[in-house]
């Protein structure tokens, strides 16, 4: 069989790769302690679960439009202004099957051959893959520990061509933790608008933070700023969501438009019952949020203090997600049973057969330094993971 271009310059995803190694060592009975996992580990909140099931007894099963219920783009209206200070209309917003078919529709309708995109690295591992598959190229901006693993104006004009055409904005961020201020995403704004570059704003972590930090919609800097720029969330990290596949995107009428037709021969709309269970969650009391949010900060707190008591390990404090970016490269270059740790992969490796531990190595990120750790799973497995992990880096030679 001869496959296409296209997709012999996609990797797979290292993180699904890595959840179905741990997968597969639990069912053959292994006491496996998973850090892999990009989703909360609650449950969804019961009044959106109930609002799922009144929508299959209302007979709420059948096709929708296919950029989403007018009912569910009035709840994001709402929410966007109520929380963001941003104001949109039906026709500006479109409901995919996450977040990331959102991202994927927008590369797919705005960049192609010849096209670069500014990608802020570590980067989550979808955004370099889903703008090769545009035919576009990915530009890489790396960042570290040391500057808050944040871009700058400056790094950014650095990387700039003739050929780019957007920056990407993601903050709170997977996998980092990292966090931009108003000042700092003031910066950003005004070089893509000098620029002329498209800023794509993903904000899907934007309820998870920590400290007392006060997330901000690059959109909302000024009118100017929101004209040119795509606000993508969803429902998916801040309501224990992930399975109901539901994100969006607010961006100019044209945007959306070409978006939506798209979608419409792709997946026509997203599922009518989850739908109608992210209106409840949107609009409804938020008291789950944040609770969640508080457990996260806690788990978080737990995690940092015991990786920082392992010899040669660094890690940035998260402001906001579910993740904790260690640097292990202390580690490299050491053994064990004649067996030489030389990156991220290796490590991983290493504690998933060793200690029974599973994280993503940050190569997959553009870190190979790092390894990503998710807290969103329980105090316990934190604890018990940490250990491990410190007990396994110790015996390397």
């Amino acid at each position: 069989m001869k496959f296409s271009k296209r997709i012999q310059t996609v990797q797979p995803s290292m993180t699904l790769a890595i959840e179905a190694a741990a997968r597969d060592l639990k069912a053959k009975g292994e006491d496996v302690i998973g850090f892999g996992a990009g989703e909360p580990d609650f449950s969804t909140p019961e009044r959106v679960k109930n609002a799922g099931i009144e929508a299959i007894r209302q007979n709420q099963t059948r096709y929708t439009p296919v950029a989403g219920t007018n009912e569910l783009k009035d709840a994001i209206v709402a929410k966007l202004k109520r929380e963001n200070g941003l104001s949109y209309e039906r026709g500006q917003i479109v409901v995919s099957c996450g977040a990331k078919q959102s991202f994927y529709n927008l590369a797919q309708v705005l960049w192609e051959e010849g096209d670069e995109v500014l990608v802020p690295a570590p980067y989550w591992v979808s955004y370099p893959e889903m703008i090769l598959l545009a035919g576009a190229r990915p530009v890489i901006v790396h960042t570290g520990a040391g500057d808050g693993f944040k871009v700058t104006p400056e790094s950014l004009e650095r990387a700039t061509t003739s050929n780019t055409r957007a920056v990407i904005v993601n903050s709170p961020s997977n996998p980092t933790g990292s966090a931009y201020t108003r000042q700092e995403l003031e910066g950003i704004a005004e070089f893509a608008l000098r620029r002329k570059l498209l800023i794509v704003s993903d904000e899907i972590y934007e309820k998870i933070v920590f400290d007392g930090f006060q997330p901000v919609s690059i959109a909302s800097l000024s009118n100017e700023v929101k004209k040119n720029c795509v606000v993508i969330n969803g429902v998916s990290k801040s309501y224990a969501m992930t399975g109901w596949r539901i994100g969006y995107l607010a961006a100019e009428p044209d945007i959306a438009a070409q978006t939506a037709k798209l979608q419409g021969q792709m997946t026509s709309n997203p599922c009518s019952i989850s739908q109608a269970a992210s209106i409840e969650a949107l609009s409804g009391p938020q008291d789950d949020v944040e609770k969640m949010a508080r457990e996260f900060e806690k788990r978080r707190d737990v995690l940092l203090e015991r990786l920082l008591k392992i010899p040669g390990v660094s890690c940035f404090k998260p402001m906001g997600s579910f993740y904790a970016f260690p640097d292990f490269s202390g580690a490299y270059g050491r053994s064990f049973k004649g067996r030489k740790i030389e990156g991220s992969m290796a490590l991983a490796e290493y504690l998933l057969s060793e200690a029974k531990v599973a994280l993503v190595p940050g190569v997959a990120f553009g870190a190979d330094a790092h390894a990503r750790l998710s807290f969103a799973t329980s105090m316990e497995n934190i604890v018990r993971g940490a250990d491990r992990i410190a007990k396994a880096i110790a015996e390397l030679q």
